[in-house]
């Protein structure tokens, strides 16, 4: 144990003499001392049996954690679990699955994959894979479905209560980050593109080819629900629409190497088409890269919800032992030189809060643009909402839960001239409430206290307390009406993907999304486009 100790010291050593930065190199080496000693005198002296192993994951993540969601430790395990689920030796089963109440839920069917070939459906729980049951250990259920191309397993799967095996052969099949690209009317482009791994960039360009060869006259890139990836990526994807040197992001941090810029190197495909970038609250990172670039420049029309808001930097940093870590290292900057971190996770009280301050800057035609809080679209679609109602109904898959339980009963649906009634919302709303915990933070607040009044003994509080509930259970009703013609459009777009695959909900969404329809008006008028563009904000 001493002998790792001091390789660490010395490791770490070396770091702190050939970095720029001045370190207290003391303090660092008194406070490894200290925990080192800690360490040791919890695994010989401890009333029960101690798992090191554990222990040091637990300690270490618990110290990340108090950093940033984004800084995370993976042991060795972790590191080669995800190394196989990367492979291109494994296949997947052509499934979206997530635990919904401890129970392993089919959310999506690929069309065409093992799993839609043997007619598994979203909503079904899968129980058992070749007799593994599912339940038992939810951190390696990634490594049941692990398997060459061609090889076979069986599946116990509970659909109505009724327990069925399949046996399924994995089928091989790349994900595309670009599932699909059209011209839609008025000689429109529509591009979604849903992730940034490698090769996107190349997907999008090759689709904005073909658009371009069918002379579009506007291109949609819709980014909505891209949580981000390769940052090159997002370079390339801007390159795309403007000038070769135009400076897309840079990465600034206090250690010098960390600090760079990021150019386009390659000379555009197409500099003069209008764009519209569709984002929304779970667009993040690399996506805010695209969106945020395209803005500053003037060179597309943002439109949607504001951004997820994430501008840290990590880096993977290898450790002893097959482990290693995921350091954020810096934060990324737009052309304006704008951060668009939404969340500070250093804040004086420890505790992560939004940033409430933001400074302006500006657009190269002038228009301002503000930092610390994700990427503000041009053209805001829908009601503001005044709580995180839509996030909650998502996280606690109530709008997933209620478009199964909506295809049960209704065997018919066509997904030409689908429309939810008012009815039907109604009932959805009753759904939420009576089923979920649907807290909103205040609610949260209030049920630390109303535990503290009534173990204190507060009668008096613990019935005011009511009544402060009773009044946003009236508030919280009333913002779903407030917002239903948004959910009432995520509804109908989850009830048409869980019948008709992926394909189908492009199909419905680009009839009939807000977003979508917004972009398409913006694009078939020049003038409206370019007014935007030139227009400053107040």
């Amino acid at each position: 144990m001493k002998k790792y100790a001091i390789y660490g010291v010395l490791f770490l050593a070396g770091i702190l003499f050939t970095s720029t930065i001045k370190f207290d190199f003391f303090e660092i080496s008194k406070q490894l001392e200290i925990y080192n000693t800690v360490f040791k005198n919890i695994n010989m002296n401890y009333v029960e049996k101690t798992e090191p192993s554990r222990l040091m994951k637990t300690s270490v993540s618990k110290m990340l954690s108090s950093l940033d969601p984004y800084t995370t430790y993976s042991s060795e395990d972790d590191v080669e679990g995800a190394k196989l689920l990367r492979s291109g030796n494994i296949s997947g089963i052509g499934a979206k699955l997530s635990y919904i109440n401890e129970k392993l839920t089919v959310i999506e069917i690929y069309k065409n994959g093992a799993a839609d070939a043997v007619g598994l459906k979203p909503g079904d729980v899968i129980t058992s894979v070749n007799g593994v049951k599912t339940s038992s250990d939810k951190d390696g259920i990634e490594s049941l479905f692990l398997g060459k191309n061609n090889s076979e397993f069986s599946v116990s799967v509970s659909r109505n209560n009724i327990e069925q095996l399949f046996l399924l052969k994995k089928k091989n099949i790349k994900s595309k980050s670009v599932p699909m690209f059209k011209l839609l009317e008025n000689s429109i482009g529509y591009i979604p593109l849903t992730k940034f791994s490698k090769g996107s960039a190349k997907e999008v360009e090759s689709a904005l080819k073909f658009l371009l060869i069918d002379e579009a006259k506007g291109v949609i890139l819709d980014l909505r629900n891209n949580p981000g990836g390769l940052l090159g990526e997002a370079v390339d994807i801007v390159n795309l629409f403007v000038k070769k040197g135009q400076l897309v992001v840079s990465t600034r941090s206090n250690i010098d190497k960390y600090n760079l810029t990021y150019v386009t190197k390659n000379q555009p495909l197409n500099l003069e088409i209008p764009v519209v970038v569709l984002v929304n609250e779970k667009s993040a990172s690399a996506s805010e890269i695209v969106a945020g670039a395209l803005q500053d420049v003037d060179r597309a029309v943002i439109v949607g919800k504001r951004s997820f808001g994430k501008g840290l930097v990590q880096r993977v940093i290898p450790l002893p032992y097959g482990s290693q870590m995921k350091i954020t290292v810096s934060k990324y900057h737009t052309p304006s030189g704008r951060c668009i971190q939404a969340i500070d996770y250093n804040s004086e009280k420890g505790n992560s809060k939004n940033y409430k301050e933001k400074s302006a800057f500006y657009t190269t035609n002038g228009r301002k643009v503000f930092d610390k809080g994700g990427v503000l679209p041009d053209v805001v679609t829908g009601e503001k909402s005044k709580t995180n109602l839509v996030n909650l109904l998502r996280n606690e898959m109530c709008i997933f839960n209620y478009a199964i339980n909506y295809i049960k009963v209704n065997k018919k649906i066509n997904k030409e001239n689908f429309k939810l009634s008012k009815e039907a919302y109604k009932d959805f709303v009753s759904f939420c409430l009576d089923n979920y915990d649907i807290n909103l933070e205040t609610e949260n607040m209030l049920e630390k206290i109303s535990f503290l009044s009534e173990k204190e003994g507060l009668s008096e509080t613990l019935i005011e307390l009511k009544k402060i509930n009773e009044a946003i259970d009236k508030e919280k009703k009333a913002e779903f009406y407030r917002l239903d013609d948004e959910i009432l459009g995520l509804l109908e777009e989850q009830i048409i993907r869980s019948l008709y695959y992926e394909e189908g909900y492009y199909d419905f969404s680009l009839k009939n999304n807000i977003n979508i329809k917004k972009a398409k008006s913006i694009l078939s008028s020049s003038t409206d486009y370019f007014s935007i563009l030139k227009q400053g904000r107040d």
